[in-house]
């Protein structure tokens, strides 16, 4: 009889019922260190039951609230909790939808190595941190395990970001001790992609100093329009607008007409002299001319 009830005894997984507390409930000082991971603290007369049966190490437990058949993966931190009590940290309790003093299922369990996941920060503040992949990195050395669904908290700056876990490989519970794993990033709740407006081409703003000028008042020279000879009406010439001509440009006149948000580039318009002395004259070619070798010496 002893030797077929020490026999069950190994075999038998770990499967106990707890209080469950927060880590703010744990008496003595403050443990960030619990609330900053994914680890609980049990009591020592469950590391003598432990040490007794046939668990994998390291250790890793299933917790299972029965009222809402919600259920999520840890590892242990320490043994120094009172009997029949467990504290886990607070974010743990909101996914489980746990109250102080509610009963917990724990569960040993055995999990395959973590070789993907994908996480989505549940606010957009999450991207002002300049490099997420390494913070995510060095948080999730807190960590035992990940579940598929879990919103887990992560502090960074004394700033806490939550983070949900929405796919993992190879399966819905992995263990992330020790392994290589591959981690990406889904958009942020909420967040949207920024609108660029298009740019205007730097041509398009460059306008021409004279349209800048105020309209001419007072007596303009040849503004009126003209008569043929032969009493023939003159036929639209629709260059007639292109063809008006453009007061001087004068600097330091305001542009009344300035739009606040824009900047127009003057650019330095000169005519282009096309009259040439002879026929046969051939304009400025640059760098038509032959080179010269410039040589120095050395000061002995």
């Amino acid at each position: 009889m002893f030797s077929l009830s020490l026999f069950n005894d190994i075999l038998r997984p770990f499967n106990t019922m707890y209080r469950c507390w927060s880590v703010s409930m744990l008496p003595g000082s403050e443990r960030e260190d619990v609330e900053r991971g994914g680890k609980i603290i049990m009591p020592p007369s469950a590391l003598d039951v432990l040490t007794r049966l046939n668990i994998n190490y390291p250790m890793l437990f299933k917790l299972t609230n029965r009222k809402s058949n919600r259920q999520t993966h840890c590892g242990v931190l320490e043994f120094i909790a009172e009997d029949e009590k467990i504290y886990i940290p607070y974010w743990m309790m909101k996914n489980l939808l746990l109250d102080e003093g509610d009963v917990v299922q724990v569960e040993s369990v055995s999990l395959e190595v973590a070789t993907f996941s994908k996480f989505q920060p549940q606010n957009s503040e999450f991207l002002d941190i300049t490099n997420p992949k390494a913070v995510l990195e060095n948080c999730l050395r807190n960590f035992a395990c990940l579940t598929t669904g879990d919103v887990i908290a992560i502090k960074y700056n004394q700033k806490v970001y939550e983070m949900c876990v929405l796919e993992t490989k190879p399966g819905n519970a992995v263990s992330i001790i020790e392994c290589d794993m591959n981690v990406e990033f889904a958009a942020p709740v909420g967040y949207q992609e920024p609108t660029h407006e298009k740019k205007p081409a730097a041509e398009d703003m460059m306008v021409d100093p004279a349209d800048l000028m105020p309209e001419p008042t007072g007596f303009i020279a040849f503004k009126g329009s003209g008569n043929r000879l032969d009493g023939k009406k003159k036929k639209d010439n629709s260059d007639d607008q292109s063809n008006k001509v453009k007061p001087v440009y004068q600097r330091g006149i305001p542009d009344y007409d300035y739009n606040i948000g824009t900047i127009q580039f003057i650019r330095n318009i000169r005519p282009v002299n096309n009259d040439k002395e002879d026929g046969n004259q051939e304009g400025f070619k640059p760098f038509a001319g032959s080179g010269s070798v410039l040589k120095t010496k050395k000061k002995k």
